[in-house]
This record gives C-alpha cells, structure tokens and sequence, in this order.
C-alpha cells in the first residue's frame, strides 16, 4: 500500500479544540523601558528586524554575518578572531564562555559582588569546576590586592568578574585584572552585560581573555543575541581540551565553522535578529564609541544630581556608579514594588527593583542605549517629584 493510501485509511482521532482561542493579532502596549533591561529599540532597529527574512547560508546573509562580527569588535575594542553572538540572550553568551574553555576539575574563581557573580558560580558548577569565590557587599569593587590575594591562594585555571553589575549599579574598575591574571596564568572571564555600548570598555588593553554581552541594553536591540568573544589564549584552552565541549549548541569549535571563513552550517541562525543587531551596531559605530561612552556619562550625572536633588539617596559611591544603571535607596516606609507599578499603569513607565540582598530596598533605574537622554532624565525625576509623596 502506498504511503497517501495509507494515511487516506487511517482512522485519527477527532481534533481537540478546547485550547483554540481568537485572541485576536499582537498589539503590545506602549512602554518606556527605563528599568535593568531590556531598553527601548531604535526605530531603525526595529525596521531592520521587520525585513523579511532569507536563509541562514545565503550569500547576502553571509556578508552580513561578517559585517555583524567587525562592528562588534569595533564595539568592544577588540582584534579577536572568535567574535560573533550567540543564538541566543545574554545568558547563553555568558554559558559559552564558561563551556568552551572550562574542564571537569578545573579551579574557576568567581568575584560576587552581586546577582549575576552568584549566576556565573552556579553555572561554572554545572561543568563540574572547582568553584571558589571571593565577595564583596553588594555596592562596592575589588580592589587588585584583594583579587591578587585570591588568585595567589587559589590559583584558577579561569577569574570570572562582572564588569557591570545590573543588580547593584556598580562598575568594577578594571585596570590592571588583566595583568594579575596573566602573571597568576589564569583566563579572564568577563560581565559585560551592562555596559557594552554605553561604558568604557576595551577587551584587548584590558587584556581580557573571554566576554559576554546581550543585544537588549547599550545596543538597544530587543533580545535574543549574546555577543560573544575569546582570544587566542582563550582558544589555545579550548583546543587543549582533553574531551568535547560539554554543550554541542553553544561549543565554539563548531560555530567557529559556520562564524568563520568555511560557513558550514551549525544550526539555523535567527536571521532577522541578526539584521537587527547589525544595525544597532552600525548606528552605535556611526555615532562614534566615545560620543556614546560621553553621552551615558552626561546623563547618567543629570539623573544622579537631579534624584539627590529631591531628596533620594544613591546606593552606590560616585566613583564606582554605572552609567547605565543607577540603583535609588526605597524610602523608609514607602512600597517600592507598589510605586513600580504605580509608574508602569499609570505613565507607562517601567523601572526595576532589586534582586537578591537588594530586593525590597532599591529601585534600578537604566538609562542604555537609545533611552539613554536628556528628556527621559526630565520625564522619570518629574514622575518621582510629583508621584511619590503619594506613596510616603
């Protein structure tokens, strides 16, 4: 019997319509996203990801992808070779930087000076590392004696360190990290979520082995990438292995085939989310880095001043704030989840609050990317004079 016979005979069951809903087409509403993430898209942006899509190994695409892997290396100050996002959010980039070079037993010292050292332990955990961390409280940096003094006693084959915190609003300065662990013989692994495209940031001056970022915040592109980047310390480790890289979608030495000259096809890319990328960073690049970098700076200040101005406090000393996000103190005595959503159903408005050891007792504010303007500091500081004596 032949196969349309066969199915022509076949007795199926009867379709099952109890979860057929008309919900009608998506139509989303109308936010300012001046939270931890994800910031709002440059309408340019938006159009590029609108185009329709073509295949992953088409030679316009093809070009493309070379396109997207220079602009990012111009983004991060980078010559690395290995350059290129992950099919997937920020959090799939952070794991590939974890997966390709870190074997069972190996030591990996983790710096937690918030949320996201935590999630960098765990995940080195999960590939069978030897994990040890350092910590400070959740507002402050290392120093280079107290990262020294660890790699000393524990000798790690990779440090992990946030750059960027998001939970605490914290920039971890970053000179002279690069140099400890070249001297300690150690990779080094590092956060730059939040502050790719809005904070001073040079992978190969800092000597920075391994990063990971996401396409939601300074490049203000929706997510849905993870740029990713290891140079040629980090991929003589990843070479060196003595078994496969644990995760066969993020393991670099296959992407490498298809990011790389031979274009081997690895899995099918998000064609149009590269589209959009490539175009958050064109414009980022059009702008200029250090226009950029003066940008977030100079509102960011406006934003710090005109919050104190009103009486809030800034959790985080000056000198160590983030650009990018700024973390508020709640004042006693007010709801800070409940004014949250005061702003976001009544203006629109969307802010975060914090995680971990800092949930309940702080706002975060982001200004990244696209949002990050001279009218969006007016609009938040004069949602805040008029709305929170409401809440006091």
């Amino acid at each position: 019997m032949n196969r349309s016979v066969f199915l022509a005979t076949q007795i199926l069951p009867s379709v099952d319509n109890q979860h057929r809903k008309d919900f009608g087409p998506t139509v989303s509403p109308e936010r300012l996203l001046l939270g931890p993430g994800p910031s709002n898209a440059d309408p340019a942006v938006l159009k590029a990801l609108s185009q329709p899509p073509i295949g992953h190994l088409d030679p316009f695409y093809v070009e493309l992808m070379s396109e997207v892997q220079e602009l990012l290396r111009y983004a991060w100050q980078t010559s690395n070779r290995l350059t290129l996002p992950m099919s997937g959010t920020g959090s799939a980039a952070m794991e590939a930087t974890l997966a390709n070079v870190v074997e069972s037993e190996d030591t990996v010292l983790v710096a937690i000076k918030g949320y996201f050292g935590h999630r960098l332990a765990d995940m080195a955990g999960r590939y069978k590392a030897n994990v040890e961390t350092i910590h400070k409280d959740w507002g402050n940096a290392f120093s280079l004696e107290e990262i020294e003094d660890a790699l000393r006693k524990h000798t790690p084959a990779v440090f992990a360190i946030v750059h960027a915190e998001t939970s605490t609003g914290v920039c971890q300065p970053m000179d002279g990290i690069g140099d400890l662990c070249r001297k300690y013989n150690c990779l080094l692994l590092v956060d730059t979520v939040t502050s790719l495209g809005g904070v001073p940031l040079y992978l190969d001056e800092w000597k920075i082995d391994l990063a990971y970022s996401c396409s939601q915040k300074g490049l203000s592109c929706p997510p849905g990438l993870g740029p990713f980047s290891m140079n040629e310390r980090a991929e003589n480790k990843m070479s060196n292995r003595k078994d496969k890289v644990p995760n066969w979608y993020l393991d670099v030495s296959l992407l490498n085939k298809y990011w790389g000259s031979d274009r081997v096809y690895h899995h099918t890319a998000p064609v149009n989310m590269n589209f959009g990328i490539r175009e958050a960073l064109r414009l980022l690049a059009e702008e200029g880095l250090e226009v950029s970098w003066d940008r977030h700076s100079t509102n960011a200040k406006s934003l710090w001043n005109s919050l104190e101005n009103i009486g809030l406090e800034l959790h985080v000393k000056e000198e160590l704030r983030l650009p990018t996000l700024t973390t508020v103190k709640i004042p006693e005595g007010v709801d800070g989840k409940a004014f949250t959503k005061h702003l976001l159903n009544n203006f629109g408005v969307e802010i975060g609050g914090g995680l971990g050891d800092l949930a309940g007792k702080v706002w975060r504010i982001g200004l990244m990317g696209y949002n990050s303007t001279s009218a969006n500091v007016d609009k938040i500081i004069n949602i805040f004079e008029t709305e929170l004596p409401k809440f006091r």
